[in-house]
């Protein structure tokens, strides 16, 4: 466990399967566990934020990850509200979260933020999604609920519907399903691929992601892709009974909201997960010998 201790997580492109591995079972660590000795592993520890780029599941989720495991958190949830309204550097920022903190969460619109933080900070940094690049935790949260969901990850169909071009956590995610023996089937949405109706009942898992309107260059190359495909009763009715819709969320109209209910449906459960994924991490970086 001491591979974490201390260690910054800029990409998921650092971590193979034992790495992967650890960081899940830490995870059914903390899920086993009773909330008393939960809230044991990252007392008097501080997490620090900074976030600036909107967000709600990310930075939630850790707040409530350090909450469960008896830290505190403080940080910029609005970039609005800080001193790079100033005219204050990123480097200087992240040097005085890093005083007030003990690890640190970066989410920031420019590609290499992250990795440039980890560089200036003395504390441990982790990346909670840079530009186009990379949003390594959420791949990490979304490896869990397929491992959880369907019992492994090796052998699966996955299918990846959505916007791959602007979508960092799509990269991610398949960067880091390149430590497992997966056939991955795609569909774009801005360009002619395979129709998903055509592979939908072949597939175990089906990863939705949303037109990233924010990284488009122009709102009318936005608006030609916007619901250019919906998940609805129809294509679920079609799924194996054990296939799992996943979404790192915010959705807009690319899933039904009457599929929520579902036994396929596993995107909210998803989300749930990030807060214990979040927790095992954090609990591996702060404490030397694990937990």
């Amino acid at each position: 466990m001491e591979e974490f201790f201390q260690e910054d997580v800029i990409s998921i492109r650092d971590m193979d399967s034992e790495k992967l591995e650890s960081i899940f079972g830490a995870t059914e660590k903390i899920l086993r566990m009773p909330p008393d000795s939960r809230r044991k592993i990252t007392l008097g520890r501080t997490l620090g934020y900074l976030f600036f780029e909107p967000s709600t599941r990310t930075r939630l989720s850790f707040q409530a990850a350090m909450a469960a495991t008896g830290g505190t958190s403080l940080g910029i949830a609005d970039v609005t509200s800080s001193s790079t309204q100033k005219g204050e550097s990123l480097a200087d920022t992240v040097r005085i979260m890093s005083i007030y903190s003990d690890v640190l969460v970066l989410r920031h619109p420019s590609d290499g933020s992250s990795r440039f933080a980890a560089e200036v900070s003395d504390k441990p940094v982790i990346n909670g999604g840079s530009g186009t690049e990379e949003h390594p935790t959420q791949a990490i949260q979304d490896l869990f609920t397929i491992k959880r969901e369907k019992g492994k990850i090796d052998g699966l169909n996955i299918g990846i519907v959505g916007d791959l071009k602007y979508g960092r956590t799509v990269y991610s995610l398949l960067y880091g399903l390149g430590n497992y023996d997966v056939k991955i089937k795609k569909r774009l949405s801005f360009t002619e691929s395979a129709s998903l109706e055509d592979v939908i009942d072949d597939l175990d898992v089906v990863y939705v992601t949303r037109i990233q309107k924010e990284r488009f260059p122009d709102e009318e190359e936005y608006l030609k892709v916007r619901g250019s495909y919906v998940i609805g009763l129809d294509m679920v009715k079609r799924m194996k009974s054990g296939a799992i819709i996943m979404h790192p969320l915010p959705r807009l109209d690319e899933i039904s909201a009457d599929i929520d209910r579902s036994r396929n449906a596993k995107y909210f459960k998803q989300a749930e997960y990030g807060k214990y994924t979040r927790a095992a991490l954090l609990g591996l970086i702060l404490n030397k010998n694990g937990f």
